[in-house]
């Protein structure tokens, strides 16, 4: 799966995944808490309602919930119409309860913001903003026409004109509020759940391809057996049929194509052994491994060292993890991306900490997203309208998301800036002005230490 095809999943496809079932026990915890109130109200606040409208009312409810539960499977997932009738169905059944119960001078007309706030959590846009345009007709119908609260001895219980227009002012505002505060937040979580589900998607393909050398060599010694007794059988055939040329030239032939596998497999041997010297490389081996595959794509890209670093401290060598290498690629591209003729790479180091620089001529972060850079679907790194550099790359900030991720959770600290303000760097190229991103990792936790034995100490062998 590519950056490319990893999109965030959208208000009608998470609604989809609503069951049923949760919306029926959602719907008789409602019920419950209506009927207890209308009750209350009549038993020990002594108040006449209509209370048969309000059991009716309430009873529709409960048909509603019973019809669900019985006519459709338990785990039957509601799509996006399905949840928005639902949820309208409750919204209307409320309004209607609450003109039954004295409207805005009744207490319990709070609860409108109840589905606008399901709505903007579970559903699409569309669908909170019927929603909330619907709660809001209904409070403003509730403040002009509801039966009254009438007390057993006549009576009517009810607020100044002043007062219910502050609680319908206060409704409308918190219904607005409410539905963006909970859409904003729940899109946060979202955009992150997918990000770091694409993220867990590439770490176990890079995972998948730095196991894939132990699986190699190990296939290139289990076949060398094999291969090994092809070989004598055919030379030993090829003996014997001296005197029959046509199966003699067929012997040959396949004596020469097990020599043939056998270097095959001694080659892939190579390339795949599994030992320490294969899973740890000095920084700048590391590094240029990660930038190989963006070498060949027209722009130029300049690997540098700093000497001063060089002079005070070996240079480090550190794990060749999937994480560090696919970071660093990332963090490639996106230079590549956007540079203009040249992106440089710039490693150093100290006794204290282990960094890389990657810097390019293009034309930089947008000064508005800077203090964004890493956040997942954010979607183009130039501020300005018309193409982008990369027609198939759609620049949505989940390839930045996954290199600072990964890079992270390598212990390391990334800082993006651009060249022509950026006061924390030194020593900028003179023309890189564009884009600087910085990795910053402690030495103590990223530096394997001198690589003299990597094959460890020879063992005394005991008969």
């Amino acid at each position: 799966m590519t950056q490319a095809n990893i999109r965030p999943l959208d208000g009608r496809t998470r609604a989809s995944w609503i069951r049923l079932r949760t919306m029926i026990v959602l719907r008789w915890f409602a019920i419950a808490g209506q009927l207890t109130a209308v009750t209350v109200a009549q038993s020990a606040l002594g108040l006449q309602l209509a209370f048969g409208l309000c059991y009716l009312t309430i009873g529709a409810s409960v048909v509603g919930n019973l019809v669900a539960a019985f006519v459709f499977p338990q785990n039957k997932r509601l799509s996006e119409r399905e949840n928005l009738a639902m949820v309208l169905f409750d919204l209307l059944q409320l309004t209607l309860l609450l003109g039954l119960t004295g409207g805005l001078n009744n207490p319990f007309a709070l609860l409108l913001l109840a589905p606008v706030t399901i709505s903007a959590t579970a559903l699409s846009l569309r669908s909170t903003l019927v929603l909330g345009a619907t709660a809001i007709i209904a409070a403003s119908v509730l403040a002009l026409w509801h039966l009254p609260l009438v007390t057993q001895s006549g009576d009517v219980l009810r607020q100044p004109g002043i007062f219910v227009f502050g609680h319908w002012a206060a409704l409308l505002i918190a219904i607005v509020f409410t539905s963006a505060y909970s859409r904003r937040v729940t899109s946060e979580v979202h955009s992150m759940a997918d990000a770091l589900s694409a993220t867990q998607l590439v770490l176990a393909r890079e995972q998948k391809l730095s196991d894939l050398s132990g699986v190699v060599a190990a296939a290139a010694h289990e076949l060398g057996t094999p291969l090994a007794t092809i070989k004598l059988a055919s030379t030993e055939l090829l003996g014997d049929l001296e005197d029959r040329p046509a199966l003699a030239e067929d012997a040959a032939l396949i004596r020469d194509q097990a020599d043939r596998c056998r270097d095959i497999l001694r080659d892939m041997g190579r390339i795949g052994k599994d030992d320490l010297h294969m899973q740890r490389a000095q920084l700048t081996a590391v590094v240029k491994e990660a930038a190989e595959p963006h070498l060949e794509r027209g722009k130029t890209v300049m690997f540098s060292d700093n000497p001063m670093a060089r002079d005070h401290a070996r240079p480090p060598t550190i794990p060749r993890k999937p994480e560090i290498i696919h970071g660093l690629r990332n963090l490639v591209q996106n230079a590549v991306d956007f540079a203009e003729t040249t992106v440089w790479i710039e490693t150093e180091w100290s006794t204290d900490d282990i960094s890389v620089r990657i810097i390019d001529n293009g034309p930089g972060f947008p000064p508005q997203h800077l203090g964004r850079i890493g956040d997942p679907f954010l979607r183009r790194r130039s501020g300005t309208t018309g193409e982008p550099a990369r027609p198939e790359y759609e620049g949505m900030g989940l390839g930045l998301f996954i290199a600072k991720t990964f890079l992270e959770r390598s212990g390391a600290r990334l800082r993006f800036a651009n060249g022509s303000d950026s006061g924390w760097l030194r020593g900028l190229p003179p023309a890189g002005s564009g884009a600087v991103v910085e990795v910053v990792w402690s030495r103590h936790l990223l530096d394997l230490g001198p690589d003299d034995n990597v094959f460890g100490e020879n063992q005394r062998l005991t008969v």
